[in-house]
C-alpha cells in the first residue's frame, strides 16, 4: 500500500514539475525551441516558426503543417492544419485549406453560432460578425450578446467597451450586462470599477456605476492602470493626477507623464526624467533621457544622461544596479504577435537585446545561462 502511495505521489510530483513552471520561446540558427527560467532547452529548437505557450499548447509548424504541443514537447494536436492561431479559453482556431474553423485540444471541430469572421476567445468569449453588427459567443457557443453592436472592444477582467450604431459608448460584461449605459462620445477601459468618458459637449470625466463626474477644463483624461488610485489628466497644458472621485490629488505641472505603475510614475520637466511616488515627492531628481516602469523587483529601466540609446537599471534609491548596456522593447516582436509585452523585469527575468542578439537579464546582471539568441519571446506560464 504504502508503494502505491509513493508511486503515486512520484507521479504527481512529476506532473507538477512539467506544467507548474514557465517556458520562453527563443530561436537559435534559425529554428525555435523554447527554455525554462534556468536557461536551459526544455525543447531543442527544431521549428521552422512557432508561437509562446498559451492555455498549456503551443503553435509550431513541422514542414507545412501546424500542431500544438505540450510543455513537454509530445504532441497535444499533430500536424494537420494550413494555419493556426493561440488557444484560449480551451478554444483554439485554425485553417484547413482556406476555412477556418473552432477546434477543441482533441483536435476536434466545433460547431457555433455562424459568423462572417472567426475571432479569438478571451475572456472566456469570442465576438461573432454578421451584417446587423458584432455580438458575443460563450465557449459552448451560445450568442450571449446579439450581434447588433457596431464595436465591442476587447474583453478585459470580464468588461469591454462597445459602440451603438449612432455612435456613442459604454461598458458591457460577457454576459451581455450593460453596465454604464452607452451615451458617451469617446469611453476609456473599465479599470478599477471606472472609465474616463468624453461628453457630447466634449467635458471630460470618469464614470462608474455610481454616476458620472464632470471635472472641469480638463482636455484629456488617461486610463486608471490596475491596482492603482491615480490617472492621469491634463489641464492648461500640463499633466498631473486624479484619484477616482475626479480630485486633483498631484496638481498639473508635468509637461509629461507616465502612468503609475507599482506606486511610481515617471514625470518631465523641460529637459529630463525624473520619478515621483503617489504623494506627487520627487524620489529620482530629473537626470534621465527616458524612464519606464519599476517593477515588482524593484528595478527602473533608465537611458543616463551620457548614453542616449541604451538603457540600463537603477534601484529605488537611484544606485545604479545594471549598466546601460542594452535596448529593451515595449512590444512582442512583430513576426509573432505585435502585442504589448512587458519591458524591464517580470519575475526576476528583463528581455533585453545586446549586439543584436536577445537574452535574459538576471537581477545582478547577470545574462541567464549566459547565453544569447536570434530572438526571444517573454516567459509565459504554463496553465
Amino acid at each position: 500500500m504504502k508503494s502505491k502511495i509513493c508511486l503515486l505521489l512520484l507521479v504527481l510530483m512529476t506532473i507538477n514539475a512539467t506544467y507548474a513552471q514557465e517556458l520562453a520561446l527563443v530561436r537559435e540558427k534559425g529554428k525555435f525551441g523554447y527554455i525554462n527560467k534556468e536557461g536551459t532547452f526544455v525543447i531543442e529548437p527544431k521549428f521552422k516558426q512557432a508561437k509562446s505557450f498559451s492555455n498549456g499548447v503551443a503553435l509550431v509548424l513541422v514542414k507545412d503543417k501546424w500542431g500544438y504541443i505540450l510543455p513537454n514537447g509530445e504532441w497535444a494536436i499533430e500536424p494537420q492544419f494550413d494555419g493556426g492561431k493561440k488557444f484560449n479559453s480551451e478554444i483554439g482556431i485554425v485553417r484547413v485549406k482556406k476555412d477556418w474553423i473552432y477546434i477543441n485540444k482533441k483536435g476536434e471541430r466545433l460547431k457555433f453560432a455562424i459568423s462572417d469572421k472567426l475571432y479569438n476567445f478571451n475572456d472566456g468569449v469570442a465576438f461573432i460578425r454578421k451584417p446587423s453588427g458584432i455580438g458575443v459567443i460563450n465557449t459552448k457557443g451560445e450568442v450571449v450578446i446579439e450581434p447588433k453592436y457596431k464595436i465591442i472592444k476587447k474583453f478585459k477582467n470580464g468588461y469591454a467597451r462597445f459602440c451603438t450604431h449612432a455612435d456613442l459608448w459604454g461598458i458591457i460584461n460577457t454576459k451581455g450586462d450593460i453596465i454604464i449605459k452607452p451615451v458617451y462620445k469617446k469611453i476609456g477601459n473599465y479599470v478599477n470599477n471606472i472609465a474616463r468618458v468624453t461628453n457630447s459637449d466634449l467635458t471630460q470625466g470618469l464614470v462608474s456605476t455610481e454616476g458620472l463626474i464632470v471635472i472641469p477644463e480638463v482636455q484629456k483624461i488617461w486610463d486608471f492602470n490596475e491596482n492603482e488610485s491615480l490617472a492621469m489628466a491634463r489641464k492648461n497644458d500640463k499633466i498631473g493626477f486624479i484619484n477616482a472621485r475626479g480630485e486633483w490629488v498631484i496638481t498639473p505641472q508635468f509637461k509629461k507623464a507616465k502612468s503609475f505603475v507599482n506606486g511610481y510614475a515617471g514625470v518631465f520637466n523641460d529637459k529630463y526624467w525624473g520619478v515621483i511616488d503617489s504623494t506627487g515627492k520627487l524620489i529620482l531628481d530629473y537626470q534621465y533621457r527616458d524612464v519606464d516602469y519599476f517593477s515588482k523587483d524593484g528595478l527602473l529601466p533608465v537611458k543616463f544622461k551620457k548614453d542616449k540609446k541604451k538603457w540600463g537599471f537603477v534601484s529605488i534609491e537611484g544606485k545604479e544596479v545594471i549598466q546601460p548596456l542594452y535596448e529593451i522593447t515595449s512590444t512582442n516582436f512583430g513576426f509573432l504577435t505585435g502585442k504589448r509585452a512587458t519591458k524591464g523585469f517580470k519575475n526576476g527575468l528583463a528581455r533585453v537585446k545586446h549586439a543584436k542578439k536577445w537574452g535574459f537579464l538576471k537581477l545582478d546582471g547577470s545574462i541567464l545561462g549566459n547565453k544569447w539568441y536570434d530572438n526571444a519571446e517573454l516567459f509565459v506560464k504554463i496553465d
